[in-house]
């Protein structure tokens, strides 16, 4: 230990406890010792050509268990009468039913989806009978489920913690690297189920099949013994890819995507990510007048692939818009990016509002999140565009001579590592900071400054059209929080009157000034109450159709939020969880509070 920190290999302080030797005179064993290590630096000592790891061991990925039949007196009903199903369609049937209650099982493209790849899990017989959805009744397996769900809550935590979780986590839950145990992010296989997507995703309802081993790449070290699939089954492959930090993978059925298990976000090799991303994005400030100097410039070039480039640069700066990869083969939601807009995607409106040139932007971005904005521009951006739109059909690409690579490839020119992406994080962050800046009032009250932090992350989230639907309770919930409002403003309003009447009493008869001294601390807790519960409620309202999360943990710096708490006296606990204080370890432990982006 001595010579670990001679090496310097150390940079913060960490709580350990280290198991000492039995006695080797009797069979005590010594009481555990007490050190205090350092940690070791997230920049220490790292390997070269890509490499990102020497050793790696694991058990491979945590199977849910297989399907439970339903009990003989749970029915499927067809057309009003009791049908047994198959096996493998009951367990597609109850997923439906699981799900009765939710609005996505009343949508027509839910439901053909569904229907559509459930007859595939059926019997040939089953076909046969089951042609019509509307004439399933599944309220026997719903109402199962439900009793399933509400015994679930029932349980005590002890209950729901059981040993067998544990020993769960213990074996599959860790990896050995570099000789380092280190905790697996998402170590167990996602059961099957139906895809539900977001926002108006073609292909929600659709069946996510069981992972078997046999679609499973494993990868570990050359030197380990690679983890031992379940019995009967073989992995598809094992590799040993040092250059990849992903310890198995493979594709989903659905879309078609590559899915990993990856390490756990508090990981260093994680931790190193994360960092080497938030320094890309830092060191775009220093280039960033120069670059949009150039696409400005190459707004009035003569070759046209140019002027789109220069175009769509400007989008992805000014409004942080996604690049717009191509799709994946199969792929059919009609999402689209900058890259891959249309021209039905795009509205001109010439001199709207006096002079102004403003475009309007209408399309499906990521996970079918509608993306709608009117956008002030400069004359030259608007010009371009129209000369793009141009002899063109709306199904035609409003960037015909432009792609994300070739977009990629002039970035990278311009900055080691700049992509678009990086654009988007840059923004994203240098607006948080900015609007903590302008938002942010020391004298202000923790609540206050809180309010004050998620106006800057909303304006963030907006930037990124980081939306979501409402909370299907959030109405209630906030009725529930106006009337505890009402019902504090009733009793400032008593505490008051119970002051005033304080005062009258030490004038006339000399009452103790330790009441006074109550009743007006009485006052200071219900307005200081009353003033929590109104920022509360405010927040709630303008973050009620906005995701604050997505931002937070993919496109900030979490060491601008670090620096604004200590400089701000808020504990870091109101602005990350548990798991974010993780997953940003290595910015809280080396941030000072003079830190800027």
């Amino acid at each position: 230990l001595i010579m670990f920190f001679l090496a310097g290999k150390c940079s913060s302080f960490h709580h350990v406890i280290v198991e000492t030797p039995s006695c080797s005179s009797c069979s005590r064993s010594s009481p555990p010792v007490v050190i205090w290590l350092l940690s070791v630096r997230w920049e220490e000592e790292r390997y070269e050509d890509g490499v990102k790891w020497k050793c790696l061991e694991h058990n491979g990925p945590y199977f849910p268990p297989e399907y439970q039949p339903l009990p003989y007196n749970v029915h499927f009903f067809y057309n009003g009468k009791k049908m047994k199903l198959s096996l493998a369609a009951e367990e597609v049937a109850l997923f439906f039913a699981q799900m009765l209650d939710h609005e996505y099982t009343t949508k027509k493209v839910f439901r053909e989806n569904f229907f559509r790849d459930w007859r595939k899990e059926m019997t040939h017989q089953e076909r046969l009978v089951i042609t019509d959805l509307e004439k399933c009744d599944f309220r026997e397996l719903h109402a199962f489920h439900k009793d399933k769900v509400e015994a679930r809550k029932a349980l005590s935590k002890e209950e729901k913690q059981k040993d067998a979780n544990q020993k769960i986590v213990d074996k599959y839950g860790f990896c050995l690297l570099d000789n380092h145990r280190e905790r697996i992010g998402n170590f167990k296989l996602e059961p099957p189920g139906l895809f539900r997507g977001r926002g108006e995703h073609p292909k929600q309802g659709m069946l996510k099949k069981r992972i078997q081993p046999e679609d499973i790449i494993i990868n570990c070290g050359k030197e380990s013994k690679p983890p031992a699939p379940p019995a009967g089954h073989h992995w598809k492959e094992v590799r040993h890819d040092n250059t990849v930090t992903w310890l198995a993978s493979w594709t989903e059925n659905v879309q078609g995507s590559i899915k990993y298990i990856m390490l756990n976000a508090n990981s260093k090799l994680k931790g190193e990510k994360d960092w080497e991303k938030y320094e890309v994005a830092r060191k775009l400030k220093s280039c960033v007048d120069s670059i949009r100097d150039g696409y400005l410039r190459d707004l009035k070039s003569k070759q046209m692939v140019t002027r789109q480039r220069a175009v769509a640069l400007y989008f992805i700066d000014k409004l942080a818009l996604r690049a717009g990869n191509e799709k994946e083969e199969g792929e059919t939601a009609d999402t689209v990016g900058c890259c891959s807009l249309r021209v039905e995607h795009i509205t001109l409106h010439d001199e709207l509002d006096g002079n102004e040139c403003v475009v309007e932007f209408d399309f499906l971005g990521k996970d079918s999140i509608r993306y709608y904005n009117k956008v002030p521009v400069i004359k030259k951006v608007f010009k371009n565009i129209k000369l793009f739109m141009e002899n063109k059909d709306p199904g035609d690409e409003l960037f015909d001579r432009l792609n994300t690579a070739l977009l990629n490839k002039h970035l990278s020119s311009l900055m080691p590592g700049l992509t678009a992406k990086v654009f988007r994080t840059y923004n994203a962050s240098i607006t948080l900071q900015q609007q903590l800046q302008q938002l942010t009032n020391k004298a202000d009250n923790v609540a206050e400054k809180l309010l004050s932090y998620n106006r800057a992350n909303r304006a963030v989230a907006i930037l990124c059209n980081h939306q979501r639907a409402p909370p299907k309770t959030f109405e209630q919930s906030m009725a529930n929080l106006h009337s505890k409002i009402v019902a504090r403003k009733e009793q400032l309003a008593l505490a008051k009157t119970e002051l005033k009447l304080a005062k009258k009493e030490l004038k006339t008869r000399g009452s103790p000034d330790s009441k006074l001294q109550r009743k007006a601390a009485a006052v200071k807790r219900c307005e200081d109450q009353l003033l929590k519960m109104e920022v509360q409620a405010t927040d709630r309202e303008e973050n009620k159709q906005i995701a604050l999360g997505t931002s937070k943990l993919n496109y900030l710096d979490p060491r601008i939020s670090v620096a604004w708490c200590k400089n701000m006296d808020v504990p870091i606990e109101k602005i990350y969880n548990k798991t974010q204080r993780e997953k940003f370890a290595w910015a809280i432990d080396m941030t000072e509070a003079d830190f800027e982006f």
